[in-house]
């Protein structure tokens, strides 16, 4: 399964160059991504807010069906979160107690942290897959990159973890 992520940045590039709000850059990132990373597995993706001190996360903008709200911070959105590292879930499996399963055919998951201008983080962004093993580093640096293209994350260094 092939992503092409330059393709996606052309695109999503476009579509966020106008002045917009963080909840309609959010919007337009699903929009663009889903119709280009829904064929190469992936089955759901969007985002969480966080309020720094808050004990859950909310969703946000998403594609393409509902998921769990509010979130604890003890599953790997709010890992994410806290310590401010891109996760990339080969097998859910692997988080036992601390998988928050919004739809139990999900069997992978990619999670990037959100960090505004300051260095705090603000979000995730999140991804799943039904399939074992369909996110990898390259992935995580890749959308990473469209997150900062869209002017939704910092570009400042954040650690990836693979589990």
């Amino acid at each position: 399964m092939t992503r092409d992520y330059d393709r996606i940045r052309d695109e999503l590039d476009r579509a966020t160059s106008a002045p917009m709000s963080r909840d309609e850059r959010m919007q337009v990132f699903v929009d663009v991504l889903w119709p280009h990373l829904s064929p190469t597995g992936v089955s759901w993706l969007g985002f969480y807010s966080w309020a720094g001190g808050a004990d859950e996360m909310l969703l946000e903008a998403r594609r393409d069906k509902p998921a769990c709200s509010p979130i604890g911070l003890h599953g790997a959105c709010g890992q994410a979160a806290l310590t401010k590292t891109t996760l990339v879930i080969t097998d859910v499996a692997k988080l036992g107690e601390g998988y928050v399963a919004c739809d139990p055919r999900d069997l992978s998951e990619l999670v990037i942290p959100l960090l505004d201008e300051s260095g705090d983080c603000w979000g995730v962004y999140d991804a799943d897959s039904f399939d074992v093993g369909s996110f990898d580093a390259r992935d995580a640096e890749r959308v990473r990159e469209l997150l900062v293209v869209a002017r939704l994350t910092t570009d400042a260094p954040i650690a990836i973890k693979t589990i």
